[in-house]
């Protein structure tokens, strides 16, 4: 696959860096304004930096966006007569909706929606997808390229904001929890090395668990919570606290947020 990351920002990188773990290009072109603080990226084969979004257009087939959606419009504009129907057109651009894409390249071009989140760069991203109709017959170009990324799933546009949130800005929001994992081994005698392996590993058990059981959170809950013991003490003691309201809460006002930079 000949691809181009628009964009080569955090996220863009993070793409990229998925990418080359996971071969999964024939060539791959990454563009940034300032091209030179990426160039170290030129190392690797098949890999070109530039300054010139169409140039990487011209010579790719894919092109995944990840730039601000502030910037989205101006650079569909500018690339829009370089596009051919070889393109599939992957935005990763929060709020940036699909007819606005249409408005500017077309209904006939390729386009999908795609919401990663930085776990790409490890090849475990939850990514949620979406088309518009053109797209429904190139979605699963998308989906071939986050399954080796992680994995995917696709989904109506009109969930794409939530999934935003719980999939993309949720990175976010267990990071903070395994760091109050981590404070809270350090409280208990741990040094801060040793905590933080001890919160890592055990978030990521809890979550294989489920994975690859199926079963709901509370059936594996109930495994560990013995009466009287010191596993409910502790849960009853973070839910009068607010643990669950309080996630629950965050989930509602980044959704809030979201839906005041979305452009129809």
């Amino acid at each position: 696959m000949k691809i181009a990351i628009i964009g080569a920002g955090n996220l863009g990188l993070s793409i990229a860096k998925g990418l080359i773990v996971s071969n999964a290009f024939t060539s791959l072109y990454l563009t940034k304004r300032k091209a030179e603080d990426i160039q170290d990226y030129e190392e690797y084969a098949k890999l070109k930096v530039t300054a010139n979004n169409r140039e990487a257009v011209q010579n790719s087939d894919i092109l995944i966006f990840a730039v601000q959606p502030t910037q989205m419009g101006g650079i569909l504009e500018e690339i829009k007569d370089d596009l051919s129907d070889k393109h599939v057109l992957i935005s990763t651009v929060t709020g940036f909706k699909i007819p606005a894409m249409e408005a500017i390249v077309g209904e006939e071009q390729f386009i999908v929606r795609a919401m990663p989140n930085t776990a790409i760069a490890v090849g475990k991203s939850m990514t949620c997808l979406c088309s518009n109709k053109k797209g429904e017959k190139r979605i699963a170009i998308a989906e071939a390229i986050f399954n080796r990324l992680g994995s995917s799933i696709i989904i109506p546009e009109n969930k794409m904001q939530a999934a935003t949130v719980i999939c993309a800005s949720g990175i976010a929001f267990w990071m903070r929890l395994i760091r109050a994992t981590t404070q809270g081994a350090v409280q208990l005698g741990f040094d801060a090395k040793d905590a933080q392996q001890l919160a890592m590993q055990t978030c990521l058990g809890a979550s294989s668990l489920l994975i690859e059981s199926g079963k709901h959170p509370e059936e594996e809950i109930d495994k560990v919570t013995t009466p009287q013991g010191c596993t409910i003490e502790g849960l009853n003691e973070m839910e009068h606290n607010g643990l669950s309201s309080s996630l629950i809460k965050g989930i509602q006002s980044s959704f809030k947020k979201i839906n005041t930079i979305t452009t129809n």
